[in-house]
């Protein structure tokens, strides 16, 4: 009874605070005025414009010359970047950690390849505008459990349902890979029964798999619902993101998925900086999860997470950083801005939060970088976006829309402001 009137609580609280309703696209064009345009590909122009019109960036201007101004909505910036890209996250399936009602994206079972998170994905969620102020505008919206999670979606931050919210719609199927780190005694023997436990996980994907690329292939007269999401897989119109964090399992996963013609993206990637060249090699890219944290081994040096962009970087494996949790993914610009004390130059560390990780996750052609034809999809900053000092998001668009950058925190900091500092 009692965390059924703490939960009854929380979420009154949570319903006080509105999300700012979704807006139109701008009726005039717009050019911004740049002090440094960051164009997401590792170019920076100073005193820069950029033109949009209906939804699409129509011109770029590094000399300043912008003659038609009259006609024009004109906006005064010291910094424009593209909108930063949060893939591997719960955003919109996660509320309240505490309440279980409030969490959809975890379903029960070990294949769940038929879930598609995107029908749970909730717009009115009070996380979103707190992620858009800091500059968030995209997500891959991804279910989590099982061998097999699911289906994840791309949407865009600013939508009344999700049929709106979709950009990419069932982009990629989420496998989690099993781990394959095996106990040891105290004589340095490892246990049969580990070992078992490791082949029978292995040996049920493969069942998975194998079932499903005969369903595929077959004409079949009953649909599994299934084994029939496993078709995009197999025709190359969905990816496969393999949850990996040790080098054998991403060796293992990897090596398993071309038996099947798949090149996975891995997800995780702790040990990733121990197998570059064979990242490399077989063009796999990785989402790091989370560099700001602990090592998982304890031989490893202490700020091992903090330089594995740089790893990734140096060794030309393609990589972009992600946070699995819903509140969390806010500091995702701060861990790429920790990545320039390690090594990054500050629009490396910008790629990966933008460039990379529109490449990744298949939507370069519009999003990630700012370009002539490009979705103007972008914000504005009075200092340097990945500076927790310095950074101010003052105003961002989506699709040239422009967007509400209020939250229930900046709600709370005016009531009170407004009750302890009157004049």
């Amino acid at each position: 009874m009692k965390k059924i009137i703490i939960g009854i609580i929380l979420i009154s609280n949570f319903a006080k605070a509105q999300v700012p309703a979704p807006s139109a696209i701008e009726k005039s064009p717009v050019w911004i005025l740049a002090g440094a345009l960051h164009i997401g590909n590792g170019k920076v122009y100073t005193n820069a414009s950029l033109r949009f019109d209906k939804g699409i960036i129509t011109a770029i201007d590094t000399s300043h010359a912008v003659k038609d101004f009259p006609d024009h909505i004109i906006v005064l910036a010291k910094h424009v970047y593209a909108g930063l890209i949060a893939p591997n996250t719960t955003v919109g399936l996660n509320e309240v950690d505490a309440i279980r009602s409030t969490r959809d994206y975890h379903e029960v079972g070990q294949n769940n390849a038929n879930v598609r998170s995107l029908i749970a994905y909730n717009t009115d969620s009070k996380v979103i505008p707190t992620l858009r102020s800091n500059g968030i505008l995209l997500a891959q919206i991804t279910p989590s459990g099982g061998f097999i999670s699911g289906n994840s979606s791309v949407v865009q931050m600013d939508a009344w349902n999700w049929e709106d919210a979709a950009i990419k719609v069932d982009d990629a199927m989420h496998i989690n890979w099993p781990r394959m780190t095996l106990q040891y005694s105290w004589n340095g023997e490892s246990s049969e029964a580990d070992k078992g436990q490791i082949d029978k996980a292995i040996n049920a994907m493969s069942e998975i798999f194998s079932n499903a690329k005969s369903y595929c292939n077959g004409g079949n007269l009953e649909v599994n619902l299934k084994l029939e999401s496993f078709r995009g897989i197999f025709n190359g119109k969905k990816k496969v993101f393999v949850h990996a964090d040790g080098a054998r399992e991403i060796i293992s996963s990897v090596q398993f998925m071309q038996r099947y013609g798949i090149t996975p993206v891995i997800v995780g990637g702790n040990e990733s900086h121990l197998v570059t060249k064979f990242l490399r090699e077989n063009k796999i890219a990785v989402v790091l999860i989370r560099t700001h944290n602990l090592p998982s081994l304890p031989e490893d040096d202490i700020d091992l997470p903090y330089k594995m962009p740089k790893i990734l970087q140096d060794s030309g494996v393609l990589y972009c950083l992600a946070d699995v949790s819903a509140w969390q993914q806010r500091n995702l610009c701060f861990e790429a801005g920790t990545s320039v004390a390690y090594g990054l130059t500050t629009e490396q560390a910008l790629m990966a939060v933008t460039k990379n990780t529109a490449e990744i996750l298949g939507i370069s052609n519009k999003y990630g970088t700012l370009e002539v034809g490009k979705s103007a999809t972008l914000i504005v900053s009075d200092g340097d976006i990945l500076d927790m000092k310095s950074s101010k998001v003052t105003r961002a668009w989506i699709d040239g829309r422009p967007i509400d950058l209020d939250n229930t925190q900046k709600q709370l900091n005016r009531k009170f402001n407004s009750k302890y500092f009157k004049e």
